[in-house]
């Protein structure tokens, strides 16, 4: 227990001192005049006065209520796709084909059909994050289906089990950390996406703003928003990973 407590601290520190150290070579290549890059202060107090004016609040909470809708949305469609595909093999058939066209298609490419398609209010930005997150998660999910041991499903089989059961009890279980890990992914795809789909006539959001601080050579306020979105994403990566703990608890891990 006394080993694992060392782990742990020692892991936290390392992070630490990693944080520490990019803030020490941001501040640095802001010194050495590096392509007019902005120190870790004037980004700070550039940040706090859009906080104290609620800009930056009312940007996040946008941005923030884009890429869920669009995270949500396009997981809750990945996981019953990519089941399908790794458990029956017409299903497999019938979606891969389009899967994978879709796949080799940047979301962004999407963006002049979905604009002429919705409009411009929020359905086409919403429809581009969906699609970047449906692309990264159906995957994983179909791989581990298809990844599920056999004689894991053969023994059920012989027990007696039916497809529905083995599904729910053996498939789901076994498939888990591979949606999370496709969550994750698409998470990160979803806030990759979310600049480009705010150039779709918005007024507010994160990437709007940076957008907007471009025309004007704002470099603080660029920074602020690419600072925003790593820390909101950094943020929701590990709410994800808390949850994968917590709905995996049961599996075998490697010490930390």
């Amino acid at each position: 227990m006394r080993a694992a407590a060392r782990r742990r601290w020692t892991v936290r520190l390392l992070g630490a001192v990693s944080v520490l150290t990019g803030l020490a070579l941001w501040q640095l290549l802001a010194a050495l005049g590096a392509g007019g890059v902005p120190g870790p202060g004037p980004v700070a107090a550039r940040g706090a006065e859009l906080v104290a004016d609620g800009t930056l609040i009312a940007d996040a909470l946008a941005s923030l209520r884009r890429v869920l809708t669009g995270f949500a949305l396009g997981t809750a469609a990945a996981i019953p796709v990519g089941a399908l595909m790794g458990w029956y093999p017409t299903a497999r058939a019938l979606f891969e084909p389009w899967v994978q066209f879709f796949r080799v298609i940047p979301p962004l490419a999407i963006i002049p059909l979905a604009i002429v398609l919705l409009g411009i209010d929020e359905a086409p930005k919403i429809t581009v994050i969906f699609l970047a997150a449906f692309l990264s998660t159906v995957v994983p999910v179909f791989q581990g289906v298809i990844g599920v041991e056999r004689t894991l499903i053969d023994a059920a089989r012989v027990l007696g089990a039916g497809d529905p059961t083995i599904f729910v009890r053996v498939v789901v279980p076994a498939t888990t950390p591979f949606l999370f890990a496709g969550a994750r992914i698409g998470l990160g795809a979803s806030w990759s996406t979310l600049v480009a789909a705010e150039l779709i006539a918005a007024q507010k959001g994160l990437g709007y703003r940076m957008q907007q601080a471009q025309l004007y050579y704002d470099l603080e306020t660029i920074f602020v928003g690419i600072v925003s979105i790593g820390l909101l994403g950094l943020l929701m990566d590990r709410l994800l990973m808390a949850a994968e703990r917590r709905a995996t608890a049961w599996q075998e891990r490697r010490a930390a």
